[in-house]
């Protein structure tokens, strides 16, 4: 009878151990894919403050966003990962279309918005919309870095969010070097899930993506990165 226990229980480890190991590595496999997180704010310097007070990290200037009358600041998620902390640029006149994810009415700083790196983005944006994602139109994006680096990419546009921001934009940096590599470092992103009204409608866009975002109901839409800091775990919104 003992060895007949000790047998089982050697079995549940072995299964447990197994499938534990599977779900880090379709975990790691999903972060890896993260491009970068959007933290939107009315002002950039207290955008700033906000996210060095929870994560122990200051982020880094990243630039002016010329036409769209936004600016940024950085901080690295991991190698290929950045936080982008996102605000009205004042030393711009107001553009002419309404700035991308609520900014300008925007009151308390949030996290709105994420993007995966991908290819071919034009291919990938007419299978989505093909399956029921109505992603926003290819465009470009340029920004000069403070040492004068000048940098470009294609994404899907912003200003169009797809399931009030749970759905990713899209984006490829083409031959501009990675924003993370000049950011902020000190965090890492562990973890990324969202909650949704219509959980059911995100999650079938998600499918057809590919993507393996985590969520739930919830009564609003929220996204929530878990972020490993000098301040520990901390949980972003």
């Amino acid at each position: 009878m003992c060895k007949r226990i000790f047998l089982l229980l050697v079995m549940l480890t072995l299964i447990f151990t197994t499938s534990n190991s599977a779900a880090q590595k379709a975990s790691g496999k999903f972060i890896s894919r993260v491009d970068h997180l959007v933290y939107a704010t009315p002002d950039l310097n207290r955008g700033i403050e906000e996210i060095e007070k929870l994560l122990g990290v200051r982020a880094i200037a990243g630039g002016q966003h010329p036409g769209r009358g936004t600016r940024n600041a950085l901080v690295a998620l991991g190698p290929t990962a950045y936080l982008e902390i996102l605000a009205p640029d004042p030393e711009q006149p107001p553009p002419a279309e309404p700035r991308p994810f609520g900014l300008d009415g925007l009151k308390e700083s949030r996290l709105v918005a994420w993007f995966v790196n991908g290819s071919d983005l034009e291919r990938l944006r007419g299978e989505a919309v093909r399956n029921g994602v109505p992603l926003g139109e290819v465009k470009s994006g340029s920004r000069r870095r403070p040492d004068g680096v000048q940098l470009s990419w294609q994404f899907t546009d912003p200003s169009v969010p797809v399931a009030d921001g749970i759905i990713p934009f899209f984006i490829n940096w083409g031959e501009s070097a990675h924003p993370a590599h000049t950011a902020a470092k000190g965090a890492e992103l562990v973890s990324l899930r969202a909650e949704h009204p219509d959980v059911q409608a995100v999650r079938g866009m998600l499918r057809h993506l590919r993507i393996d975002l985590p969520v739930k109901r919830g009564s609003s839409p929220a996204l929530i990165a878990v972020i490993e800091s000098p301040r520990g775990h901390v949980e972003l919104r």
